[in-house]
C-alpha cells in the first residue's frame, strides 16, 4: 500500500526517457562511424558512452516488460520489442523468464531460470569433482562478465531457453525478434558496410552485456542477501533484504536507469525507473536496507555459494578453510 502511489507512469515523461536515451545512442554510433574514416581507434572510446545508453534502453524494455513504462499494454509491448531488437532480447521470452525471477528470487527450491546458478555449501561439498570443477569455472569472474553475457545475448537469447516447451508463443517471440535483427543488420551493413557495421556494433554490445550482467549479479549475490528454501520463504522479505540498494554516483545511476533501487523494484515492480530515487527520498528508511557502494560491491565477485548454516553467501576460499 505504501508504494501505490508511485505506481502511475506519466506518458509524456516516459516518451522524453526514450528520446533522450535513443537519439544519443544513435548519435554517438553515427559519430563512430565517422570518425572510422580518420582512424578507428579515434571512434572506438565512443563504444563506452553508447554501451551506457544501450543498458538504458534495455531497461526501458526492462520496465515496458513490467508494464510499467506506459498505461497502455499494448505500448508497453511495442516499446519492448523495439528496445529488445536493438539489444538482442526477445520481449516476450525475456519478460516470460523475468517474471519467474521476481515470482521464485531468493527461494532455494525454485532456483534456474532467470536466475545467476547459486549451489549451496552442501550441494557443492555432495557434488562429484566433474561438477565442483564446472561450477568454479561458471562463477568465474571472466565466464560471468566476459564470455557468459556474450553467450546469452548473441547465442543464448537466439532461442527460447527454458521455455522450449511452452508453447508457440516463445518460439514466435525469439523467431520474430531474430528477423528484424537480420533485417536491421542487413540493412545497416548495406548503409555502412558489413566490416564498419561489426566493427561499431559488436564492442558496443560486448561491453553493454557485461555491464548488464554485472548489474544484474550484484542486486542478488552480495553479503548481506537472503535465501531460503520454500518452506521458510517469504515474497516480501526476499523482495527486500534479498535484493541490494545499488547506491551509485549519480551519473551512473542515470545510466542504469535507477536499477540499483532494486529492492524497492522487486516490492513494486509497476513503479516506473524515474520514480524509484522519489521513493528513497519520501520513505529515508529505505536508503539503508541492502545498500551496496560501487566501491563495496566489487567484493561481491568473490561470493559463489550459499551456506544455509550461517544465513550468507561465501566464497570457495571460506569453504576450502572450513
Amino acid at each position: 500500500m505504501l508504494l501505490i502511489p508511485y505506481r502511475d507512469p506519466s506518458t509524456p515523461r516516459s516518451f522524453i526517457e526514450i528520446a533522450i536515451t535513443v537519439v544519443p545512442f544513435l548519435a554517438l554510433w553515427a559519430a563512430m562511424w565517422f570518425l572510422m574514416g580518420f582512424s578507428y581507434w579515434l571512434a572506438l572510446p565512443l563504444a563506452i558512452p553508447a554501451a551506457g545508453f544501450l543498458v538504458r534502453i534495455f531497461l526501458i524494455l526492462h520496465d515496458c516488460g513490467h508494464g510499467a513504462f506506459f498505461k497502455n499494454r499494448a505500448l508497453n509491448d511495442w516499446v519492448g520489442r523495439l528496445c529488445g531488437v536493438l539489444t538482442l532480447t526477445p520481449f516476450g521470452v525475456w519478460r516470460k523468464t523475468h517474471s519467474m525471477h521476481h515470482a521464485t528470487s531468493g527461494n532455494l527450491d525454485r532456483r534456474g531460470l532467470g536466475d545467476i546458478e547459486t549451489m549451496t555449501v552442501a550441494e557443492y561439498k555432495a557434488s562429484p569433482w566433474y561438477e565442483r570443477l564446472r561450477y568454479r569455472a561458471y562463477r568465474h569472474p571472466v565466464t560471468l562478465f566476459l564470455i557468459g553475457p556474450a553467450f546469452v545475448f548473441f547465442l543464448s537469447n537466439r532461442l527460447p531457453v527454458g521455455l522450449m516447451d511452452g508453447g508457440w508463443r516463445p518460439w514466435f517471440s525469439a523467431i520474430v525478434n531474430n528477423l528484424v535483427i537480420v533485417a536491421v543488420a542487413v540493412g545497416m551493413m548495406y548503409l555502412v558496410g558489413w566490416s564498419e557495421f561489426l566493427m561499431i556494433e559488436i564492442p558496443i554490445l560486448l561491453l553493454a552485456s557485461s555491464i548488464g550482467v554485472w548489474l544484474f549479479y550484484v542486486q542478488h549475490q552480495f553479503e548481506g542477501t537472503v535465501w531460503a528454501g520454500a518452506e521458510k520463504w517469504d515474497l516480501q522479505q526476499s523482495a527486500l533484504q534479498g535484493s541490494s540498494h545499488y547506491d551509485l554516483p549519480a551519473v551512473l545511476r542515470w545510466f542504469t536507469a535507477n536499477i540499483g533501487v532494486h529492492h524497492v523494484h522487486h516490492l513494486s515492480s509497476r513503479i516506473p525507473y524515474y520514480r524509484l530515487q522519489r521513493v528513497l527520498r519520501d520513505h529515508p528508511e529505505l536508503r539503508d536496507v541492502g545498500r551496496l557502494t560501487l566501491w563495496q560491491s566489487f567484493s561481491c565477485v568473490r561470493l559463489a555459494l550459499w551456506d544455509e548454516v550461517r544465513g550468507r553467501l561465501v566464497s570457495f576460499r571460506e569453504v576450502r578453510r572450513s
